[in-house]
């Protein structure tokens, strides 16, 4: 816990907080234009923190107009790489001296426990911004393989304008992902936070301002997905959008590009992620420590929650045995308090709809080994850390994506059962092998569906690596690494005939 501050630290920062709640287009802070706002409640404990401004068509459309206008300006996308690159680093310098004030931000509007919002959520999303920034001025173009008489050169050059529409349950991190990127690119960006955690990218939009962006190249219209989202998916002056969230809302957005102008989409959905313990599986301890953060973090509101836990069942009770004794160090809990490792559901209807599938796994004969009760604390929205039993593959619980702290247990006779049972979903997110055998765990990962396979861990990779999905967990282009930047980039041939002309003719 090293860094953190105290609860009564933390306490105060948050009742010393100035929430950022209007639209911030063209470098100015405005509300909408209907007048219209909504409100951003404290999972905590219910109650509404602020009214958001809720941006709807007509500030979708003057943010698009001020982004194309600073685009076709220059003044960022034909800015030299390295003087992006600066300007990017002076941001980062600021999320730095401002670690506090947006950590408390975030873990007070999403419910976030300040521990991973301090120690996980803040450091990624300032090694990712700085990294995309350092990537900038050191990304080469390519000549292609031709004869003497001409040159062939593979550019990439920026979109143009690019819209980013985030989800609620890691709002910093996946601004960065995003933005990141797509600013080191040279693009104009419009962000779209999700309606349920807007304030913290409206306050790091405030800072790229200060730090040296220049209007319009960086704009965020919060709004719901109905209006704001639905009128950036529409817009024919967007050239791209790239979003996460829901397979469900996903789907709309590549109908939107199909009755508009053809926009290109980058989806990363959802998940249904499998933690597959082979029989040879080694230090169980060890196995059971991964396999509880991989469904607690964030309260299993994770789009690569291994929420699958499927096991050889030689090796089923003794695991999760283990599973449950690691349980007990997830502490639920006020989310400003450090020594909790897990705060509240980020919306009362999340938590209906959470509470929902507990209970139908346990009709479904499910057995609960652990939880599947509701907390009460200070009428916020806290579930208990829970584990299913005795799930079998056709079951609610153990086909569906559930985003919450439930985790299925699934035992299975052997390798190819466990292989069948991990590709038996829809998506194809993020996947677990546990394996002592080094033959075993590149076939198994091999034949795992999904974007990302770790080997007797549980991990997403780190930025050097590309994230993204298989199946219905979405596809269009990867966040992180060098390939995130490929999305928002278009490429360009460029063939010139360096053949003599003179020659030619005496030829003829």
């Amino acid at each position: 816990m090293s860094g953190l501050l105290t609860k009564a630290e933390y306490q105060s920062i948050a009742s010393a907080l100035e929430f950022p709640t209007n639209a911030l287009i063209n470098g100015k802070f405005m509300a909408a234009k209907s007048g219209k706002t909504f409100d951003t409640v404290n999972p905590a404990n219910g109650s509404v923190i602020a009214q958001v401004a809720s941006c709807d068509t007509d500030d979708v459309d003057l943010a698009v107009a001020k982004a194309r206008e600073a685009f076709e300006r220059g003044v960022w996308s034909k800015m030299h790489p390295s003087d992006r690159k600066k300007t990017m680093i002076r941001l980062v310098k600021l999320l730095k001296r401002h670690r506090n004030e947006l950590a408390v931000l975030e873990s007070v509007e999403s419910g976030k426990p300040i521990l991973d919002c301090s120690t996980v959520d803040l450091p990624e999303t300032m090694h990712c911004l700085e990294w995309h920034a350092e990537a900038a001025d050191k990304l080469y173009d390519q000549i292609a393989p031709s004869s003497d008489d001409a040159l062939g050169l593979i550019v990439k050059e920026p979109l143009g304008v690019v819209a980013c529409v985030l989800p609620w349950n890691f709002p910093l991190m996946m601004l960065a992902w995003k933005i990141g990127p797509a600013l080191a690119a040279g693009n104009s960006v419009i962000v779209k936070p999700a309606e349920q955690t807007s304030m913290s990218a409206l306050r790091v939009a405030d800072l790229a301002i200060e730090a040296g962006v220049p209007p319009g190249v960086l704009s965020v219209v919060p709004g719901l997905g109905e209006t704001a989202g639905q009128a950036i998916g529409m817009h024919p002056d967007i050239n791209a959008v790239s979003f996460t969230g829901s397979t469900e809302i996903g789907r709309r957005f590549l109908e939107y590009s199909a009755r508009s102008n053809l926009k290109r989409i980058v989806l990363e959905c959802g998940g249904k992620n499998p933690c597959v313990v082979l029989e040879d599986a080694e230090n169980l301890d060890h196995v059971a420590e991964h396999v509880a953060q991989a469904v607690f973090w964030n309260m299993g509101q994770n789009c690569t929650s291994n929420s699958r836990l499927i096991v050889h069942e030689k090796i089923k009770d003794d695991l999760l045995e283990r599973v449950l004794a690691k349980t007990n160090d997830w502490r639920t809990g006020y989310p400003l308090d450090p020594a909790n490792k897990l705060g509240a559901m980020v919306t009362l209807e999340h938590f209906d709809k959470v509470m929902g599938f507990i209970e139908t796994g346990k009709k479904e004969g499910a057995s609960v080994a652990r939880g599947g009760a509701a907390i009460e604390n200070g009428g916020g929205y806290y579930i208990e850390p829970t584990i299913f039993d005795g799930v079998k593959a056709d079951m609610t619980i153990a086909r569906d994506e559930i985003f919450g702290p439930v985790l299925s247990v699934i035992s299975v006779a052997n390798t190819e059962a466990a292989v069948e049972a991990a590709n038996d979903t829809c998506y194809g997110l993020q996947a677990s092998v546990f394996t002592s055998h080094l033959k075993t765990a590149h076939r198994v990962s091999r034949a795992i569906q999904a974007g990302t396979v770790t080997v007797n861990c549980y991990g997403e990779g780190d930025i050097t690596t590309p994230f993204g999905g298989y199946k219905m967990s979405g596809f269009g282009g990867r966040d992180n690494s060098l390939m995130a930047h490929d999305q928002y980039t278009e490429t360009k041939t460029i063939w010139i005939d360096l053949g003599d002309d003179e020659v030619d003719a005496e030829v003829d």
